[in-house]
């Protein structure tokens, strides 16, 4: 297939910062896309009376360690790296039942926001460093021709309306933009977290 006619079918979406979230999945729904979801951001989406998949129900394994592993599983991961136009991929996606996703929605836990309050302990630093959403967003970047990857509410309106007057399909190159977007955000989200670190060691940055 080729990756300019993908079309958006399937969306995964996990939010710390819950601005515009509802309109923008009520926007994907209104598109006919199914809606995956973590804990919280899916409660969220239910309450506002939208239809949810959990990422549970996906994986067929439930949140674990007060949700520090939910999404890291070859069901969500095949989902978001698998290459349409390599036969190998979608064979392997077929055989194990991994339906692929055409939209990756994540923002990160706000770490420097956690730093930034006054008495924060290393110990609540540390529970701030987010690990399955970058891991989640690089997996959809890296495979950005047929997916696009909103690692940002500022993001939600122009997404919305390009799919609106694309009927849905995925563009490439405002993929490729929103894949560089991803990796400068999380260049600069490990960059805070090293600083933090050192600083608590003692260390040059």
């Amino acid at each position: 297939m080729d990756a300019g006619s993908v079309k958006l079918q399937r969306a995964l979406i996990s939010t710390s910062d819950r601005g515009g979230l509802i309109e923008f999945a009520g926007g994907l729904q209104e598109l006919g896309v199914e809606l995956v979801s973590t804990g919280g951001t899916g409660r969220a989406m239910r309450d506002a009376g939208l239809a949810v998949t959990d990422v549970a129900e996906v994986t067929g394994f439930p949140e674990i360690m007060d949700g520090r592993v939910k999404t890291l599983h070859p069901k969500i991961h095949g989902g978001l790296l698998g290459v349409r136009s390599n036969a190998e991929h979608m064979a392997a996606l077929q055989r194990h039942g991994i339906a692929p996703f055409e939209l990756v929605c994540v923002n990160l836990y706000p770490f420097e926001a956690a730093i930034s309050k006054p008495g924060c302990s290393l110990a609540e630093a540390v529970e701030n460093i987010d690990i399955g959403g970058p891991t989640m967003l690089r997996s959809a970047a890296k495979n950005h021709r047929s997916i696009y990857v909103v690692s940002s509410p500022a993001q939600y309106p122009e997404t919305i309306e390009r799919l609106r007057s694309d009927g849905g399909h995925i563009d490439p190159a405002y993929g490729m933009r929103l894949a560089i977007e991803v990796y400068r955000l999380t260049s600069r989200y490990d960059a805070a977290i090293t600083a933090y670190l050192s600083a608590q060691a003692g260390l040059p940055s």
